[in-house]
């Protein structure tokens, strides 16, 4: 039996490590886990026995509920992007979403600009339909336009994907001129952007900045969110915004993939959003993933050996770690932080090309201020140790 080639891409993404569960010995900063002590269980169980009826479990289509669509339709107007229910499709989580648009845009060979480093969620995404990948440093203020442009003027690119709400995995911001000169090149050079924001809505200090598609004017950004972060993982429901072109093509690709979005899923967060102040729980969640943030770059900003630097995010999920150069990450996580009953995510898995063997990236999110502080302490320890020359014994 010979299997499609595609397969391979899915069989290196090393999402399975990313995702793995853990056991009661290990302190995991690798997945990107919300703390489950703060999802809203009473609540989101009342909405689901409130929804179902004959409508929620039948059939529906491939955009979703449209209750919910306008609601969140009313939230993106609140953040600078006016569009109606009718710009919004439902998805299975906005990983769905990332599928459906390298699916609709993306031939063997053609251009996608990442930035480097990335999400690796997304990679995973994109691999399957075998891209030309062109990865963009990083700056601190979000991806580098002087390097972009010169990728746009000298290859073509059909797609840009950049996460520039605390990106995955650096947790920087893209600025605001940025955002704006983005904009302008993609117009300039016939480019979608796809905008992945999932963490926009957890800003923890620091001004808020319009999205990327609030900039934009000739309907070539798509904006992708989820409930995965603010609500819960397992709802599996996520949303895209698109102009007219895109969302009717999307549509079909989406009808052709799983028919729908969960009705009954839909039905219930519509409910739980008609029924709960969504900003009150978010406001909640800022609360505790700031501490929480506070407290793991305390710790490692004291502990850490010479030559470790450590970002401090506005807000988001992710630390990102970097070593000396040299410093191989990935065998000191397979290895040492292992036996050290310690998780990262290893830079290199964050680009399509295997860079950033030196840095990795941490979550805060998932872990409690206790195991925050062993987590930190063990990995400390074992960073020391690993820099440390063997020695020698005597004979």
């Amino acid at each position: 039996m010979k299997l499609a080639a595609r397969l391979e891409a899915y069989q290196t993404n090393g999402l399975d490590g990313v995702l793995a569960a853990k056991d009661a010995q290990t302190i995991a900063f690798a997945g990107g886990y919300p703390d489950p002590a703060l999802f809203p269980q009473a609540a989101l169980a009342a909405a689901w026995a409130q929804s179902a009826s004959e409508k929620t479990l039948q059939y529906a289509g491939p955009t979703g509920d449209l209750a919910l669509r306008r609601q969140l339709a009313q939230r993106m107007g609140q953040d600078a992007v006016a569009c109606t229910a009718a710009d919004l499709m439902l998805t299975q989580g906005a990983q769905q979403a990332l599928d459906l648009m390298a699916k609709l845009l993306l031939d063997p060979g053609d251009g996608l600009v990442v930035e480097g480093p990335t999400y690796i969620g997304a990679l995973s995404a994109f691999d399957a339909y075998q891209p030309t990948y062109y990865e963009v440093p990083v700056q601190r203020d979000g991806m580098d336009l002087t390097a972009l442009q010169q990728v746009l003027a000298t290859r073509k690119v059909k797609m840009i994907y950049t996460v520039p709400d605390f990106q995955n995995p650096t947790g920087t911001v893209m600025s605001l001129a940025k955002r704006r000169a983005l904009v302008a090149l993609a117009n300039r050079y016939d480019v979608v952007i796809l905008e992945d924001a999932p963490y926009r809505q957890l800003r923890y200090r620091g001004v808020q900045l319009p999205p990327i598609k609030a900039f934009d004017t000739e309907d070539r950004v798509v904006f992708v969110s989820s409930f995965s972060k603010i609500l819960a993982p397992s709802l599996r429901l996520g949303w895209l915004v698109a102009g007219p072109s895109l969302m009717a093509p999307l549509r079909a690709l989406k009808g052709g993939c799983d028919l729908e979005t969960s009705g009954l899923t839909t039905a219930a967060v519509a409910a739980y959003l008609q029924r709960n102040d969504l900003d009150r729980h978010i406001a909640r969640l800022k609360e505790v993933y700031s501490a929480k943030m506070a407290r793991m770059h305390t710790d490692l900003a004291a502990a850490l050996p010479s030559g470790f630097t450590l970002t401090h995010p506005e807000g988001g999920f992710f630390l990102w770690l970097t070593a000396p150069q040299g410093f191989d990450m990935l065998a000191f996580a397979q290895g040492p932080l292992r036996d050290a009953n310690v998780t990262v995510v290893p830079g290199s898995g964050l680009s399509p090309f295997g860079h950033f063997q030196n840095a990795a990236r941490l979550s805060f999110t998932g872990a409690s201020l206790a195991e925050i502080d062993r987590g930190c302490r063990r990995l400390c320890a074992a960073l020391t140790a690993a820099g440390r020359p063997a020695q020698v014994v005597a004979r």
